[in-house]
């Protein structure tokens, strides 16, 4: 199985016929039942964060394969279809497009309350909502902005995030899937689960790869080190934003400073051109908030009220910069669909995934309890799928 990624895909406009959407609700009301029975809701739960057994689900219920709308629609009908057996089920799903992504946390707090839970679960699982979306928009920086956020939860504690993004200039969405089971998941280090991609970019920013571990150290050290340190170093670089070189060597008063070696093309692969928070007094007051706070972890640094994408790359920028501590500028898009991977690229179709997912989908649809009629036409829509 394919281990992180993320999916991407053209973006759609225009909404979902009514006549659809209520086939969707129902034929995914008989799916989920029969999985559920058969496989238990922490297991429906792990393979909705699967990207080729959700893509697949999506094409079943008769959407387009490679639409972003497939991301939106399904949820919604898969959080249509369970509604009012959501406690028999044992699965429960919070949050959706637009605006009612913002509920998502009081959607879990309120089950969280129906469902007796302890409250420190309830809360945890609202942070773990919260904080997936901070790291896709915060630590991911490939220039898709998040308009879509459903949270899968089951009584036990397992949970999956499906949200997806937007990138206007290209006309393409972006789908990042996460779960965990073991409420143990490190957020700021390849926190993603198994997911794909038909673009990849480069120089994209990604303060959530293992290979970002040092910047990320060095950001901390920053931070611990107080603010008038701080800023010391971010005006170093403000006041030598255009004095980029192939060898940076820069005096402040009558010390010396040689910075990292690297040349314009090698400095523009951080998101944040310098003059972007030449001036920012924004910025600079949260860089004083979290200096005086001190967050005792990075993921906590992320969890700050207030910091967001420009603060990451500030901090990211001068450990880069000027400390040599290069972050990942890798976009952490893998797989193709579009592609399937028929010669290997970017690499081989995992073809036990596919087979194992046609062949469970395959046995839901047997076994539900719509028409034959319908039954066959889904069959020949999965079947279609395996063919992609």
């Amino acid at each position: 199985m394919v281990k992180r990624g993320v999916a991407t895909f053209t973006l759609d406009s225009g909404q979902c016929p009514p006549w659809l959407f209520q086939r969707m609700v129902k034929l995914g009301r008989e799916i989920s039942e029969v999985l559920i029975d058969e496989y238990g809701p922490d297991e429906f739960i792990q393979r909705i964060a699967d990207p080729v057994w959700f893509q697949s689900l999506g094409t079943v219920l008769a959407f387009d394969w490679n639409a972003s709308g497939l991301t939106t629609i399904l949820t919604a009908a898969l959080k249509e279809a369970i509604r009012g057996d959501e406690q028999n089920l044992g699965i429960f799903i919070c949050g959706g497009k637009g605006k009612t992504s913002k509920k998502t946390p009081d959607e879990i707090l309120q089950w969280g309350y129906r469902l007796n839970l302890p409250k420190a679960q309830a809360d945890q699982l609202v942070s773990n909502s919260k904080m997936s979306a901070k790291v896709d928009s915060a630590l991911v920086q490939d220039g898709y902005q998040l308009y879509h956020h459903s949270f899968f939860f089951s009584r036990s504690g397992s949970w999956a995030v499906v949200q997806q993004g937007m990138n206007t200039e290209n006309a393409t969405a972006r789908r990042y899937h996460w779960f965990d089971d073991s409420q143990k998941l490190d957020f700021v280090n390849d926190p993603h689960k198994a997911i794909s991609s038909v673009s990849v970019h480069e120089n994209v920013l990604n303060m959530a790869s293992k290979k970002s571990e040092k910047n990320r150290d060095l950001s901390q050290e920053l931070i611990e080190s107080g603010y008038k340190t701080l800023m010391k170093d971010i005006q170093i670089l403000r006041q030598h934003s255009g004095a980029v070189s192939r060898m940076l060597t820069l005096k402040t008063g009558d010390e010396q400073l040689t910075l990292l070696q690297l040349d314009n093309a090698e400095f523009s692969h951080h998101a944040l051109e310098m003059e972007d928070f030449s001036k920012s007094k924004y910025l600079d007051r949260i860089l004083q908030k979290v200096a005086y706070e001190k967050p005792e972890s990075y993921e906590k640094l992320l969890a700050t009220q207030g910091v967001g994408p420009k603060t990451i790359r500030a901090l990211s920028l001068v450990g880069e910069v000027i400390y040599g501590a290069k972050p990942s500028y890798e976009d952490p898009a893998r797989y193709s669909f579009a592609h399937g991977g028929k010669d290997a690229t970017p690499f081989p179709v995992d073809t036990k995934t596919y087979d194992e997912t046609i062949e469970i989908l395959g046995n839901a649809l047997r076994k539900t309890r719509i028409n034959p009629i319908d039954k066959d036409k889904a069959l020949k829509r999965l079947q279609t799928t395996s063919n992609i």
